[in-house]
């Protein structure tokens, strides 16, 4: 499923004489969620599909960096620098409202030369997790929730954030959750996003004012995974054109700002018979599965595995603290925000389970696809949770790993999530994350300046 369902080369064809499009921006996301590619004039683009670009393009570092002498990279990752064949999603093609002349914008899938998919691309990635399901006759909904600062432009890297100013001239400097004269203070701006979602056909939800200086909420309609991740792919991209074309920033940075919460993308998850529809999360007469037990059990059992996925960057570590409405814990619970796993209160056709865990900045794709893999593995294993926490567990004890460098091992080390996974994706992911952590650890922050140049 995608943007536009069940769409055919021949739809998109018409979709674009329909739309007089004139310029293709041809996507693919890579590892860290960045939008690679091409760009094409559509005469082009009509005639020569199945474009190429290096392999090595879904091997970088978020700062455009390469690992070397990784053994495991080096078998994933062809050393010859050969190409990858793109063939176009039509169902994802869609428009680029901020364009100037008439553009569209398509995301591709990446194939190697025997037809086969990359099996390391982001998208690869979750169809594999999606085919397990499907074999078992499971079709898994999932419906995000994403938060992301609007902040000052900045072009000073050295600089803090600041939270932009709104329409009355000055910026907020007190906590404004859920106030809506808040949300109202950037009215020109979001106008814009929802104007531009709608030229997408992306099917956004409810916006909101979460708790820090400028941070935002927005929900996305429930549905199929891939699409879903598509989805939050566009929007980002969407959401940080609508910025800039209103002088501020827009940031999925897990913590872009030290006193200010966090930002998360919360996923919430559930599992239909593909045959019925039906939830099998519930019984027929409307009782918590089996399966429902399973899959929770499944989250808590591999989800610190994952965390070098959900949680990506060095900065995402700093997010996951106590006491600053993100979980440190692998508990679950009814209705109870301070778990990792939280069960809404919910009809019995929507039970589901909404995984708080995963950070803004995390790739979609690759978030949905390890999500969805520890729900699956607990449901194929049939394990069991623990009791459900009905107090506040942020007091407990950490449960998460605490840095990169730690999830990273606990990543390579669990056999059964790099079974589902996929060997040669998790082998070019670490590889790629240890050369950002080692990227990270030659920068000397201001902490260690201030504290320690003239005290040690």
């Amino acid at each position: 499923m995608s943007i536009r369902e069940n769409f055919t080369d021949a739809d998109m064809e018409q979709w674009l004489n329909e739309h007089r499009v004139t310029e293709i921006e041809c996507l693919v996301p890579d590892l860290t969620g960045v939008a690679r590619g091409k760009i094409l004039p559509r005469a082009k683009f009509s005639k020569e599909r199945g474009m190429r670009i290096p392999e090595a393009v879904l091997g970088m570092t978020v700062t455009g960096n390469y690992p070397t002498d990784d053994v495991a990279y080096d078998r994933a990752i062809s050393s010859t620098d050969r190409d990858m064949i793109l063939r176009a999603d039509p169902g994802s093609i869609t428009r680029v409202p901020w364009a100037i002349d008439p553009t569209a914008q398509v995301i591709h899938d990446c194939y190697f030369a025997d037809g086969t998919l990359v099996d390391f691309a982001p998208r690869s990635v979750l169809r594999r997790v999606l085919k397990l399901y499907a074999e078992r006759g499971w079709r898994p909904v999932v419906g995000p929730e994403l938060e992301f600062y609007l902040t000052e432009k900045s072009v000073d890297p050295d600089l803090p954030l600041k939270a932009p100013v709104g329409r009355s001239g000055r910026a907020e400097t007190s906590r404004q959750v859920y106030s809506i004269d808040a949300v109202n203070e950037f009215d020109p701006l979001f106008e814009d996003i929802y104007d531009y979602c709608a030229l997408m056909n992306l099917d956004v939800d409810t916006l909101i004012h979460e708790t820090g200086a400028g941070q935002m909420g927005l929900n996305f309609q429930h549905g199929d995974p891939l699409a879903l991740a598509d989805n939050v792919f566009y929007f980002k991209r969407t959401l940080r054109e609508a910025a800039l074309k209103h002088g501020m920033y827009a940031t999925f940075m897990a913590k872009p700002m030290a006193n200010e919460p966090g930002s998360a993308m919360h996923v919430h998850q559930s599992v239909s018979d593909a045959a019925s529809g039906l939830n099998i999360f519930s019984m027929d007469d409307g009782a918590p599965s089996a399966q429902f037990r399973h899959y929770i059990a499944g989250l808590q059992r591999y989800t610190p595995a994952g965390m070098a996925i959900l949680a990506p960057y060095v900065n995402s570590y700093r997010r996951i603290v106590r006491h600053t409405s993100t979980p440190i814990n692998i508990q679950w619970g009814m209705d109870n925000r301070t778990v990792g796993f939280r069960i809404p209160i919910s009809g019995v056709a929507q039970r589901r389970v909404e995984n708080r865990i995963i950070g803004a900045d995390a790739n979609p794709y690759l978030a949905m696809a390890v999500t969805l893999a520890c729900g699956y593995l607990g449901m194929v294993d049939q394990l069991e949770p623990t009791p459900a926490t009905t107090s506040s567990a942020y007091p407990n004890l950490f449960e998460l790993p605490q840095s990169l460098s730690q999830a990273l091992t606990m990543l390579r080390r669990e056999d059964r999530l790099r079974e589902v996974l996929g060997d040669r994706f998790v082998d070019v992911y670490t590889a790629i994350k240890e050369v950002e952590h080692q990227e990270f650890m030659t920068v000397i922050s201001p902490w260690e300046r201030e504290h320690l140049l003239l005290h040690v």
